[in-house]
């Protein structure tokens, strides 16, 4: 029978041991056996897909992967230490000296970090296209471009790009098309169904959902996650088991987690929209998000995160989040914790004023994580912040 994918996520497991466990186990292994020399050589010659170091491969560690596979209606996928090995690795195994790297330039902080300052390193060349002018992507590719990577919802502006527009883009001129899913999550958008090659996750985020562990996941075609595999097995930024457990049974809840975060942010994101201390509101599935019917057409809901912009800027930055006394000040997202971010100075603050402001990351832009908390605790701790600012 073949089940749903939210199902799956739940029921799909390690297969069980001799103890009959209810609960998958983890494989807290650096290594494991093999019953005779020619065993261990097919294993080595890649013969068979016996485990043989937990650098390369771990029950554990596949299980959680699987999940992730059958989530996002990926071919194949490969997990790592955190989210930005996982971006690390999508570009260096399948990019080399002379090829070109399109990327939207609104994407996490150290995204751009690697992009602009170490992928020159290798002789990969880069350049930024807007997410405000989809139109204008064609133009910028070249004959030697290799990949279009984009996030969306963006960080930390939550725009939204066509998924659809973009996966035919790609398609016409057969580049790789890589996908940062982590704001959306499996379970409310899946960009494999819109034409996207890879797609990555900082798992760390909405899939632990509780500020937990790191780790990372890319998803996609079956001969690219290879590529990816082999890069990880040598250059070794290899999940824990331990994490991968945690992982795994965190994707058990992420579905109805995820309906509780979204439904919290709307609201709160519509009570606020005309605060007299709010110059704007951003949310994706809010009427005055100017993308808000392609967030619809592509997302299940609007995710768990909206930003606002507080009229006096900076100052008024510092004081709103040095006043809150409910939500947490914390480098992290997707937390059942309500979490308040200042972009500028923090996630984003290695980006040029100019590139900032190219994205919408204003001096008082101001990215609110939502949490599970009950929904008037965390207005009112907004509300009463604003007062002070």
């Amino acid at each position: 029978m073949e089940y749903h994918p939210l199902t799956q996520a739940i029921r799909l497991q390690t297969e069980r041991t001799n103890e009959m466990e209810h609960s998958t186990p983890m494989f807290l292994t650096s290594s494991f056996l093999f019953d005779n020399a020619e065993d261990m050589r097919a294993a080595f010659a890649d013969e068979t897909d016996d485990n043989i170091y937990s650098r390369f491969s771990n029950p554990t560690v596949q299980e959680f992967t699987d999940k992730m596979c059958v989530l996002e209606g990926a071919e194949a996928g490969h997990s790592t230490a955190s989210g930005m090995s996982a971006v690390f690795a999508s570009f260096m195994a399948l990019l080399k000296a002379g090829d070109h790297l399109l990327a939207c330039n609104s994407i996490f902080g150290s995204t751009h970090t690697i992009i602009t300052k170490y992928l020159p390193k290798y002789g990969i060349e880069y350049s930024y296209v807007s997410a405000d002018n989809p139109e204008e992507w064609e133009a910028a590719i070249r004959p030697n471009t290799k990949m279009l990577y984009i996030e969306t919802p963006t960080n930390p502006g939550l725009d939204i790009l066509d998924l659809e527009v973009i996966g035919k883009l790609t398609k016409k001129h057969n580049i790789i098309l890589n996908v940062d899913n982590c704001f959306a999550t499996p379970v409310n958008q899946r960009p494999i169904e819109f034409g996207a090659d890879l797609v990555v996750h900082s798992a760390t985020k909405w899939i632990d959902g509780q500020g937990r562990v790191l780790g990372g996941v890319v998803v996609g075609k079956k001969e690219l996650i290879k590529e990816i595999f082999l890069f990880c097995r040598s250059s070794g930024p290899a999940l824990s088991p331990f994490n991968a457990w945690v992982l795994s049974k965190s994707l058990e809840t992420l579905d109805v987690r995820m309906e509780r975060h979204a439904a919290n942010a709307l609201a709160i994101a519509t009570k606020l929209q005309n605060h007299p201390k709010l110059a704007s509101v951003k949310y994706p599935f809010l009427p005055s998000h100017p993308k808000m019917e392609i967030a619809r057409k592509q997302m299940k809901n609007g995710g768990g995160l909206f930003c606002f912009e507080l009229k006096g800027g900076l100052d008024s930055g510092r004081k709103f989040l040095d006043s809150l006394k409910l939500m947490s000040l914390t480098a992290n997202l997707g937390d059942t914790r309500s979490i308040a971010s200042h972009p500028a100075s923090t996630t984003h603050a290695k980006l040029t004023e100019q590139e900032r402001q190219a994205v919408g990351i204003t001096p008082g832009l101001i990215r609110i994580s939502v949490g599970l908390e009950y929904v008037d605790d965390i207005l009112n701790d907004i509300l009463q912040a604003l007062e002070k600012c």
